[in-house]
């Protein structure tokens, strides 16, 4: 294992949570362990690390983005990350009404659908 592999594990299992990764490596297959190896280094490694911006900044511009590219099932995964990273419900009802005005109404509608299951689901009150 890398440098690089190391530090992605460790900053992915300190936000998705050792449950996720753990389901997500026994999943693995040869066709997708190459996708996983990637992410870990490129986006965990590399950029989630990263000191400039602290984990609950990087949650939440990452529920926006999700949101804005209607990409339901990791948006279901970062809210619970989001929470794991201290972001709070209202946080996150705010950033997903500010990236609805942008990114629009329909793709809001379904992010709030997601974030309000996922936070139901955590038992987190809204």
């Amino acid at each position: 294992m890398t440098e690089l592999d190391r530090v992605g594990e460790e900053v992915r299992r300190a936000v998705l949570g050792d449950e996720h990764v753990d389901r997500a490596q026994a999943g693995a297959t040869e066709f997708t362990a190459p996708f996983y190896e990637y992410i870990t280094r490129s986006a965990w490694a590399q950029v989630w690390s990263r000191p400039e911006l602290d984990r609950r900044t990087r949650s939440l511009i990452t529920l926006a983005v999700l949101t804005a590219l209607r990409s339901e099932d990791e948006l279901a995964m970062h809210v619970t990350a989001a929470i794991r990273n201290g972001v709070t419900p209202v946080e996150i009802r705010e950033t997903l009404l500010h990236t609805a005005v942008y990114a629009g109404a329909p793709a809001g509608n379904s992010a709030f659908a997601t974030a309000a299951r996922v936070l139901d689901s955590l038992g987190v009150t809204q």
